[in-house]
């Protein structure tokens, strides 16, 4: 018997103090969990528990159990709302604050990446123990800089309050699944490309967070300009079309003709436009 069981990165680095490079033998501090209550703390906890649980029954059962371990699955998907990892993975472009910490040193792999880990682990003979399935490893200022490459329409802030602007780069070790003979196939970029498209899609995502930049001319309008006959017949309209520059239309003479032989010239009727 053999239970493949998908575990998180919340298990793994929630600690005071981030380390270089983590394994497989690296655990959450849950005490430092339960006192700070970050983002998504319930969550860590809760996957931890869940775990140690499995490890437990598995080894009285007697089944063989494999744990695999992966951080942010970012990719297209299939639920009808925003799945809770690319809420945390997407949170650059819709602003969401509370889980900058999260990306702040972040980890990344494809959906499609998992799902293969997964069968590959379930059906290799010699599979046993936890596996870090991670394929890409960027802080938050790289992962904007990517965003902004790739999407120019999204507006993605260059600098994040209380986070320094060099940080070191946190990785998780897939190097135990590649020995295996695992091969990850798809690149951070395919994994937001496919996220944002998708999102996209099913309305849960804007196409572009930029405004749109103003109309610099606009269209002059014709304006329509009574003009009072000097006999008492109908007035006409003329079209006058409206100045761009000068604010005010100068008053103009305008000199009619004579309307019979009979009748004496007019006079002249100033015009004010």
């Amino acid at each position: 018997k053999k239970l493949v069981f998908t575990s998180s990165a919340g298990t793994l680095n929630v600690q005071p103090q981030q380390k270089p490079v983590y394994d497989e033998s690296c655990w959450s501090d849950l005490d430092f969990i339960y006192a700070k209550k970050m983002t998504g703390w319930m969550y860590f906890a809760s996957k931890i528990l869940a775990e140690k649980e499995a490890w437990k029954a598995t080894k009285e059962k007697k089944i063989d159990f494999i744990s695999i371990i992966p951080p942010l699955v970012v990719g297209p998907f299939i639920t009808p709302t925003f799945p809770p990892s690319l809420i945390t993975a997407l949170s650059l472009i819709t602003e969401n604050q509370a889980h900058y910490s999260i990306i702040k040193q972040g980890q990344y792999v494809h959906l499609d990446d998992l799902c293969e880990a997964h069968i590959f682990l379930y059906e290799h003979p010699k599979a046993e123990g936890r596996f870090i399935c991670s394929s890409h490893h960027t802080t938050i200022h790289g992962l904007g800089e990517m965003i902004r490459q790739n999407w120019p329409e999204y507006y993605i802030p260059s600098q994040f309050k209380g986070i320094e602007k060099d940080l070191p780069v946190v990785y998780f070790s897939s190097k135990k699944l590649q020995d295996m003979g695992f091969q990850f196939k798809y690149s951070l970029e395919d994994m937001y490309r496919g996220a944002i498209e998708t999102l996209r899609k099913k309305g849960l995502l804007p196409y572009s967070t930029k405004e749109l930049p103003a109309a610099i001319e606009e269209e002059q309008e014709t304006v329509p300009l009574k003009v009072q006959e000097p006999t008492k017949q109908e007035a006409t309209t003329v079209p006058l079309k409206a100045a761009a520059i000068e604010p005010k239309q100068e008053t103009v003479p305008l000199k009619l003709e004579e309307p019979t032989a009979i009748e004496q010239k007019q006079k002249v009727v100033p015009l004010k436009a």
